[in-house]
């Protein structure tokens, strides 16, 4: 398996409001289509180049994540890289979750990439076999919620 998984989709929208979105953490747990992300920690503002937030998740058991915007171009691209929080983080994770937006006709074209090309030498291998099975479709999903938020103004829950 190649370190990197992209998915894409044209949406309905100029670029704006969809970077606006991905640029909100507050509005993550919206767009995740794996479920696993719940809410941004206190104090999120929207990001930009070296904004670092923190996201409470869960998978069975509640955990916190941070990361850091490591690509950031207004209403084309924006990229952070997430690791544990703690001790833990300085060593664990490292992988990067990429959007890129392009207007063409009919809208733009959003291309989500899930790299793990930094990833941990020590947990990448684990990464690879476990969640490298779902991200495909779950970044699918998030596309979707994405989509439906910019065309129809709601949230993705309802």
């Amino acid at each position: 398996m190649s370190d990197e998984v992209s998915v894409e989709r044209v949406v309905a929208s100029p670029p704006e409001p969809i970077f606006d979105l991905l640029a909100d953490p507050d509005r993550h747990s919206e767009i995740d289509g794996s479920g696993l992300v719940k809410a941004a920690k206190e104090g999120s503002q929207r990001l930009g180049l070296g904004s670092r937030f923190g996201m409470s998740m869960k998978m069975g058991v509640p955990y916190s994540m941070v990361s850091e915007v490591v690509e950031f171009e207004e209403g084309r691209r924006i990229a952070w890289q997430t690791r544990g929080a703690g001790r833990l983080g300085r060593h664990a994770g490292g992988r990067v979750w990429r959007y890129e937006l392009e207007p063409t006709e009919g809208g733009t074209r959003v291309r989500e990439t899930w790299d793990i090309s930094e990833e941990a030498w020590f947990t990448k291998p684990l990464v690879k076999l476990t969640a490298s099975r779902q991200t495909r479709g779950n970044m699918e999903k998030t596309l979707e919620r994405i989509e439906q938020i910019v065309t129809e103004g709601g949230s993705a829950g309802s």
